[in-house]
């Protein structure tokens, strides 16, 4: 077995097709504003959720599709309780695409229990890409309601610095953005 460290990543490989990434991360608990410990870990000891615990996402079925790498976000303190669930897919020429991403029920709305979740994971899924590929980060912003779309498109590039691509549902975070993303949610 080898192993690597790159900032606060630590990347374990037992088999030339088996790997595991983990990171630690802070993130902030909102009740009183300070910042708990917490870790992206790969998904192997955990139920993933589903719209059947309240989640948009069924995450257990999409993490089965082929090349889907399946990160959770828990805390230390509660360590089998996932606060954040992340899909990725290497894509050859695009680098990696951000499948899934969503936050626990209970960390989004105006009673959210912990904040910096998603920027969490997405910052860890561009610095898995600046490690393993090219650095750009691609998903696809799909809403039901044109309004929604556009409101969560605005959200990803104000606060992710994601760029639309042209007149698509398309959206990249490129590497140097992606850089400035790791300093302030995992170098921080």
């Amino acid at each position: 077995m080898s192993l690597k460290i790159y900032t606060n990543c630590i990347y374990l490989q037992a088999q030339k097709t088996q790997l595991k990434w983990n990171m630690k991360v802070k993130i902030v608990r909102l009740s009183d504003n300070v910042r708990v410990n917490g870790i992206i870990e790969d998904k192997r000891k955990h139920a993933l959720p589903s719209f059947h615990d309240g989640w948009f996402f069924y995450f257990n079925k999409h993490s089965k599709k082929a090349n889907a790498l399946t990160y959770v976000l828990v805390t230390e303190e509660t360590p089998l309780f996932i606060e954040g669930c992340l899909i990725l897919k290497e894509e050859k020429e695009i680098g990696y695409y951000m499948a899934y991403i969503e936050i626990a029920p209970h960390n989004q709305g105006s009673n959210k229990k912990y904040d910096n979740v998603a920027g969490c994971l997405i910052a860890f899924a561009c610095r898995l890409s600046h490690i393993k590929s090219n650095g750009f980060l691609s998903f696809h912003v799909s809403e039901k309601d044109q309004k929604n779309q556009i409101k969560l498109m605005s959200h990803y590039s104000k606060k992710y610095r994601a760029i639309k691509v042209m007149d698509t549902k398309e959206m990249i975070i490129t590497p140097e953005d992606g850089q400035i993303l790791i300093k302030k949610y995992l170098d921080g």
